[in-house]
């Protein structure tokens, strides 16, 4: 199996920045496309921006300038900086990987359980 386990959420106030982590684990072969994506509460999950195995990335309108994404290929570790955060980021950020397991041919998606951010004075 393939465990992926974000971390970093918090509180910040608006303006502020924010690092996440996702560190994927298990019986990983290959790990192609990682992405961000948020809910915020009443609404449906959004995608915040993905990054290639080779390293390219793209975001969505509503982060660009704003976020960054990263990977550790070596450690399997996907990496969101979040910067000049506004209250409409308050949301459950996760991470998705799409992922090829050891002595498997077929990739498979996975998801983490989520890390809350919120922003607020």
């Amino acid at each position: 199996q393939v465990q992926l386990v974000e971390s970093g959420g918090g509180l910040v106030q608006p303006g502020g920045s924010l690092r996440l982590s996702c560190a994927a684990s298990g019986t990983i072969a290959y790990i192609y496309t990682m992405g961000w994506y948020r809910q915020a509460p009443g609404k449906q999950r959004e995608l915040v921006g993905t990054i290639h195995s080779v390293g390219s990335a793209n975001y969505a309108d509503s982060v660009k300038g704003r976020f960054s994404i990263s990977r550790d290929n070596a450690k399997n570790t996907m990496y969101l900086q979040m910067n000049s955060l506004k209250p409409e980021d308050t949301a459950v950020y996760y991470c998705n990987a799409d992922t090829r397991r050891s002595g498997i041919l077929r990739r498979d998606d996975y998801w983490g359980q989520g890390t809350q951010v919120t922003v607020s004075s």
